[in-house]
């Protein structure tokens, strides 16, 4: 590895998806790590195997299908989870990594592990050795590292890279650190670890946004001799988010001249793309005025910015759009336009058509088109993407209709086919298809209260978010959803249509959809031998 390029540790798969309400199934995760290695990070940390069958199930499908980026499987330093993790990675081979942590700071060994630093360090390097006995690539993280005493993080280093660690990375766990202090501490790293400066391991860096410092954090980090950064598609993760991918690459190229030397391998022009995917996949909006993403990152209203524009570009904007994927839709197709047609778009998109129902994607494409002139790429994408939404649908809906006014009582017609609960396909014979009618305080209430009275599932809607996902009056509407089912927990629900009533409908099914595929899977499971 050239020791002045910055490996790209991508973590929206593990840290992000951690964020409440932004869980993914395995279709959704599986097409956001086809849009890393199209993005061309080189680590896609794809969960956390042992705290979950669906977990393990992601880091195993993404190391047995993508390639390119080195696949890592995240393992406290407990056997059961290195294990787990190291079966998880095992189909990536040489590109396969664990990613081991323990928690080393002081408020972290009194109050959460109440374990001496003698003891932290034996635990350490025996994980460390573990993982190394199943993996060439080894990743140690102090957890809590920004918050440790430099003296023992210093001894944790060099135990843990004498155990076989190649990547150490330093977590400010709880996004406490400054860039200055946080770059010091990097430094000191850096010049009292001899394999630091060999080139036997680089130092990584992980920082949480808490105080709005991950990204200037990093990039300190990197000024002081940080080689991996770990950072996520749109900055989403626990709490305040991660470094935002996005911004630390960005940085990195546009002030080339004051990171002078310093690379990175990520394809720049494919950022929007990711970003666009993640946020439909984890149903988290990203902000109109966010850096380098968000929809007003390139706009100017001012008369003035507008006259410099005009002038010479560079006198308002430091990068080109088109850099990092921003680019105007190509020619949108029509209801006349055929399969071939739709499928090649696909391909230009850069979906794997053979994972796509492509029928009922031609179908639903057809009745888009019925109902508007132009099917641009972001109504395609919304239709293909809804597939990755799916699960196995016990209830999908047949008719909906809807009286509302300012004098008028809104009032909800809904029709719902109810599948086998085994199967979660319809029955061929004997269809189950039940109608119900709700009133309400507007006309997306009184639907939903239709559908908890058909379903006898009733959800709290803690979160609604209606976006147009093209332009035109006709645009299609794009509703995510988060449903709280009474025990706590955000299912979240995703549906689209020019309709925004029945989209509505559709996310709010979805998400009733989840919730009963979930307690039938913790079903069966605790009724198996």
């Amino acid at each position: 590895m050239k020791r002045n390029k910055i490996v790209i540790f991508d973590t929206t798969l593990r840290d992000g998806e951690q964020c409440p309400g932004a869980s993914m199934n395995l279709r959704e995760k599986l097409e956001v790590a086809r849009q890393l290695a199209r993005l061309k990070v080189d680590v896609i940390e794809a969960g956390f195997p042992v705290i979950s069958e669906g977990d393990f199930s992601a880091v195993q499908t993404i190391s047995k299908e993508i390639k390119g980026p080195t696949i890592c499987g995240l393992a406290r330093c407990v056997s059961k989870d290195i294990e787990a993790a190291g079966e998880a990675v095992q189909p990536a081979g040489k590109k396969g990594r664990i990613h081991v942590f323990l928690a080393t700071s002081k408020i972290h060994r009194e109050f959460k592990l109440g374990k001496a630093r003698d003891e932290i360090i034996r635990l350490a390097v025996k994980g460390v050795e573990q993982a190394k006995s199943m993996v060439k690539d080894v990743e140690f993280s102090p957890e809590d590292g920004s918050r440790t005493e430099p003296e023992f993080l210093i001894e944790v280093c060099k135990a843990t890279i004498e155990a076989g660690a190649t990547t150490i990375n330093i977590p400010d766990t709880v996004g406490w650190a400054v860039p200055d202090q946080f770059a010091d501490l990097i430094r000191e790293l850096y010049e009292a670890v001899p394999d630091f400066q060999s080139g036997k391991a680089i130092i990584s860096v992980h920082c949480h946004n808490d105080l709005g410092f991950a990204v200037a954090n990093s990039l300190a980090a990197v000024q002081a001799g940080a080689r991996q950064v770990e950072c996520t598609v749109n900055g989403i993760g626990e709490r305040a988010g991660n470094a935002a991918l996005e911004e630390l690459v960005m940085a990195l190229k546009t002030r080339s001249d004051f990171y002078e030397g310093i690379t990175c391998g990520v394809h720049t022009k494919q950022i929007v793309n990711a970003s666009r995917l993640v946020s439909r996949m984890s149903s988290l909006i990203v902000q109109r005025n966010k850096a380098i993403v968000g929809e007003n990152a390139f706009a100017h209203a001012s008369g003035i910015h507008q006259d410099g524009m005009l002038k010479h570009r560079s006198t308002y904007e430091i990068m080109n759009p088109e850099d990092v994927g921003w680019a105007d839709t190509e020619l949108p197709l029509t209801k006349h336009s055929g399969r071939a047609a739709v499928t090649a778009r696909l391909k230009q998109l850069g979906f794997k058509t053979v994972d796509l129902d492509l029928d009922s994607v031609f179908v639903r494409f057809k009745d888009i088109g019925d109902k508007k002139k132009f099917v641009y790429d972001d109504d395609l994408i919304a239709l293909v993407e809804n597939q990755f939404t799916e699960v196995p649908e016990t209830w999908t809906l047949d008719y909906l209709n809807v009286t509302c006014g300012n004098q008028t009582v809104p009032t909800a017609t809904v029709r719902l086919k109810k599948s086998s609960s085994e199967t979660g396909k319809s029955k061929a014979k004997g269809e189950t298809v039940i109608s119900d009618a709700g009133i309400g305080d507007g006309p997306v209430d009184a639907a939903l209260k239709a559908i908890d009275r058909l379903t006898q599932k009733r959800g709290i809607l803690k979160e609604y978010i209606i976006r147009s996902v093209s332009q035109g009056k006709d645009a299609l509407g794009e509703v995510s959803v988060k449903v709280d089912f009474g025990d706590g927990e955000l299912i979240a629900g995703k549906g689209a249509s020019t309709d925004i009533i029945e989209a509505s409908a559709r996310a709010y099914l979805n998400a009733v959809n989840r919730v009963l595929s979930a307690s039938g899977k913790r079903k069966k499971k605790s009724t198996q031998p």
